[in-house]
């Protein structure tokens, strides 16, 4: 099975589209997919579904969503298949279990990768780290789980991946930062910190680009940019990292000329 939520649902099965088109069963499916091989209990499902108010008829409505499930992997699994079918999805006691092997779905695929490249990154091994942080973010097509309702339990998780996506783009950026690729960050993070305004992180690392990619006045620009913004709409100055690089730039640092990123 192929499973892929880094982005709008896609589900197949031999070739064949199992992905749910209703609403509620595209729900069922797509937390499922997120605890691949591990059991979703029917309270968590309720929760998903139908938050703190869940009608009498929910646990019988809760099956026929799941028989629905289990419908599309019958059919891509071929005629007369449905107890295959109940051993994909199996029912479990207090819950339902999608049997397959975890590295089908594609966000476990993308957090080993993350976590190699973490683990390369903390030795060093900055080249392999901004290569496995690469591969990482390719597996992206959009927003997590776009085109699918997200109740608590998946909003959750959705939260969680874009955060973490942010996170392995910075630490990548980072990683290139550290092999000398300065000068071909300026344009990713010039898009970058106009599309964060306030993600102040991004603004330390396209600082640092421009100052060493010898464009220290517009590092300096940039810095009184983040400022208005976050005077204006926070009320609040920028952290004390980012004013501690601001000082540094104005007095020329030898360290901001250093492999590792200043702040």
């Amino acid at each position: 099975m192929e499973i892929k939520v880094l982005g709008p649902l896609v589900a197949r099965e031999n070739g064949m589209s199992i992905t749910p088109i209703p609403r509620k069963p595209r729900q069922v499916f797509s937390l499922l997919a997120l605890q691949a091989g591990n059991m979703v209990t029917v309270p968590a499902f309720i929760e998903e579904l139908w938050g703190m108010h869940p009608p009498a008829s929910a646990l019988s409505t809760l099956q026929t969503y799941i028989l629905q499930v289990r419908r599309g992997i019958a059919a891509a699994l071929g005629a007369n298949c449905t107890d295959s079918a109940k051993d994909v999805l199996s029912t479990s006691y207090g819950g339902y279990l999608l049997d397959i092997d975890p590295a089908d779905v594609d966000v476990n695929r993308y957090e080993h990768l993350v976590a190699a490249g973490k683990h390369a990154f903390e030795a060093g091994q900055w080249e392999s780290a901004s290569a496995l942080f690469n591969e990482a973010l390719d597996m992206w097509r959009g927003e997590a789980l776009v085109d699918v309702h997200a109740g608590l339990r998946i909003g959750v998780e959705v939260a969680r991946l874009e955060e973490s996506k942010l996170g392995v783009l910075e630490a990548r950026i980072e990683s290139d930062l550290r092999l000398g690729r300065h000068v071909g960050l300026l344009a990713e993070l010039s898009a970058l910190t106009a599309r964060y305004p306030m993600h102040e992180n991004f603004w330390a690392q396209f600082m640092i680009a421009l100052h060493r990619a010898g464009r220290k006045s517009q590092a300096l620009e940039n810095f009184v940019k983040l400022r208005t913004t976050l005077v204006n709409e926070l009320g609040v100055e920028p952290s004390a990292r980012l004013q501690h690089l601001q000082q540094a730039l104005l007095r020329s640092d030898p360290k901001l000329d250093a492999g590792r990123v200043y702040v």
